[in-house]
């Protein structure tokens, strides 16, 4: 504990230095928006709490998985980031347990129903075709539905401002572990047709899934092959109507090992995804009209053929198939100066099934599930008001229409006042839902049909200052959960525990030192309690924390830049953390750590620049997965060309 509050000291201490320091360059940027209200609108117009990855950051991060750079987002844990390329990424924001932050690909919500939680594999994503990253914190579920209780991550790969007919950009990396990176994307804009075309490629042989405990059994390495396509164009019939189309088809395959502490020579993960859709958008000064379809379909495959038959099932093939389909057509109509309207209509279709074969000392066995399916209509309202003098508020309702589970309701109260022209004070208090999945439901072995909807009430308050030189935002949440949906690990099936409350503070900065020299920071504290089945025995108990949740979470960087070269060292810290310690056994403790990373790049023109990028500089051995290895210390360099 004397090492968070020693970074802590630090954190804040540098922070006061810097907000006294005024004769640098303001580095503070009011970014313009989209997720907030589905329009967009400068940051600090909204009570929201946005934190925006901008593409000077993602161009920082060649070398990076999606998760990795999540990963350093304030109140944000991607458990499995971490790990061999390939591991089940799951998104806990604000504590909130796996599937209840929704993935949002352009602002259309992406996932896969044949996961357990519903969520969207990040492993899909390539990090080179992203340009802008929004993360908004809090219940979402007024504007974006079910899975939208801690918030959504805004996947945003639309470009702007292209105005050439042909631009060419390139980047190829490579570092240890035999691993390559390859990126290439086509775009331009050919009167009033723009289009974007990408191929990504991530290939490495990785190193063991599992961790050797013992140091003498010789695990195998645990190799990844992962690439992403996609396309799009837009065609602006006038400066009013604009037309949309897109595509994209991803597809990987991880070597995976037995479980916890166990290895095994082959235990492959196959994954594909095919993406694909359209829209339209009218803008006038009286009214702007949306409209978005898209269909989704997964293709996921675990095949085990361990031909040393030293495990009891020596050949497994799991195999699911999932589609959705999604519409939405949504309207912000400005009623006065002060006064506007967001109104949507929205329709969401989710299909799956599974096949199951196995053969061990038994013999064969088969089982799974035929096609199931759930639909869910869904009628939004925001209602905004800005009085043009810091007070500004929002208020939406939604209601929804479940094919299984019928009517439900959620609703969001957001004000914030604009004190002067350094500070802002906001709040928000916001219900959010989340319906079983459909494995949840089905899964033969886990599934129960009697799962009730889960429920969730959340309140935030928070403060946001931004000076010349310096800017800093402070929040504090509370979220209580009822009929939460978890798994009971003795009983082995889903079920509905009886309450879970988190509180948490977040606190993130930036500040310029000098012209060259800044540096960016974030702190969260995460305070959570259970009252769920113990993993031991029958009784329900109350647990004081989240499983591979943190209660402190830090990252801070230094970062120098010139018009040549740019240099970053940052560190993350991560507290103490429980994991499961197996069947009827009490949970466990994973240490606490502290990770070193460098990156630095050289631009030899505006055309070209290498770079190198380093994570875990000092080979430190950690656990984020009971069981799993972490990443030791690796390095990627490369050189990237726009043309």
């Amino acid at each position: 504990m004397s090492k968070t509050l020693t970074l802590l000291f630090t954190m804040l201490a540098s922070n006061a230095l810097l907000a006294q320091k005024d004769s640098a360059s303001t580095r503070v940027l009011d970014e313009v928006v989209v997720t907030a209200n589905k329009q967009e609108q400068k940051q600090s117009t909204t009570g929201k709490v946005i934190t925006v990855i901008g593409k000077e950051l993602l161009e920082k991060s060649s070398g990076r998985t999606l998760g990795q750079v999540l990963n350093e987002t304030i109140g944000l844990t991607i458990n499995g980031a971490l790990n061999n390329a390939g591991t089940n990424q799951t998104v806990f924001m604000r504590g909130a347990n796996s599937g209840r932050t929704l993935i949002l690909l352009d602002g259309i919500p992406v996932n896969d129903p044949s996961q357990i939680n519903n969520e969207f594999d990040l492993n899909l994503f390539s990090i080179n075709d992203i340009e802008k990253i929004e993360v908004c914190r809090g219940a979402q579920s007024t504007l974006y539905g079910s899975d939208a209780v801690a918030g959504v991550i805004n996947i945003i790969t639309i470009k702007n401002n292209v105005t050439k007919p042909l631009n060419v950009k390139a980047t190829l990396s490579a570092g240890n572990l035999n691993t390559v990176r390859t990126n290439l994307q086509l775009f331009g804009k050919i009167n009033k047709l723009s289009y974007t075309v990408r191929h990504a490629r991530l290939k490495t042989d990785g190193f063991s899934a599992a961790y050797d405990s013992s140091g003498n059994k010789n695990f195998d390495k645990d190799g990844y092959d992962g690439s992403s396509s996609s396309a799009s164009i837009q065609y602006a019939v006038n400066n009013r109507l604009t037309f949309k189309g897109f595509g994209m088809y991803n597809a990987y395959q991880s070597n995976i090992d037995a479980g916890v502490f166990s290895d095994d020579k082959y235990f492959q993960l196959k994954n594909n995804m095919l993406n694909t859709g359209g829209g339209f958008h009218y803008k006038s000064p009286k009214i702007n009209i949306t409209g978005n379809y898209q269909f989704s379909q997964t293709n996921r495959a675990f095949e085990r053929d361990s031909l040393d038959k030293t495990v009891f099932s020596f050949y497994q093939r799991n195999k699911y198939f999932a589609k959705t389909q999604f519409a939405e057509l949504y309207t912000n109509l400005p009623i006065t100066k002060q006064l506007s309207l967001l109104q949507g209509f929205e329709y969401r279709y989710a299909d799956m099934n599974n096949q199951f074969f196995s053969v061990s000392s038994f013999g064969p066995f088969t089982s799974g599930f035929k096609d199931t399916n759930v639909t869910q209509s869904s009628m939004y309202s925001s209602l905004l008001y800005n009085n043009q003098k810091g007070f500004a508020v929002d208020l939406g309702f939604r209601l929804n229409k479940h094919s299984m589970y019928g009517n439900n309701q959620t609703f969001t109260f957001n004000p914030s006042y604009q004190v002067d022209e350094h500070i802002r004070i906001f709040g928000s208090f916001a219900t959010a839902f989340k319906v079983p999945s459909l494995y949840q439901l089905f899964d033969p072995f886990s599934g129960r049909t009697d799962l009730q909807p889960e429920k969730s009430t959340n309140i935030e308050a928070g403060i946001a200052n931004a000076n010349k030189n310096f800017s800093s935002r402070l929040v504090l949440f509370y979220r209580t959960t009822k009929n939460g949906i978890d798994y009971d690990y003795v009983r082995n099936k889903y079920y509905n525990f009886i309450k879970q409350t988190a509180f948490g503070v977040e606190y993130e900065t930036s500040a310029s030192i000098t012209k060259q020299l800044s540096i960016r920071a974030n702190f969260s504290f995460l305070s959570m309690a259970d009252s769920t089945q113990s993993r031991v025995s029958f009784k329900d108990t109350g647990y004081v924390y989240g499983l591979r949740r943190p209660g402190i979470n830090a990252n801070i960087s230094l970062n120098y830049d010139t018009q040549k070269l740019s240099f970053s060292l940052s560190g993350k810290y991560v507290s103490s953390r429980n994991d499961i310690g197996g069947f009827r056994r009490a949970d466990v403790a994973l240490a606490e750590y502290f990770l070193l990373n460098a990156y630095g790049e050289f631009r030899y023109n505006s055309k070209v620049k290498i770079f190198i990028d380093t994570q875990n500089l000092t080979n430190k051995t950690f656990f984020d997965l009971r069981g799993f290895n972490s990443i030791p210390f690796l390095i990627n360099s490369g050189i990237s060309i726009n043309l």
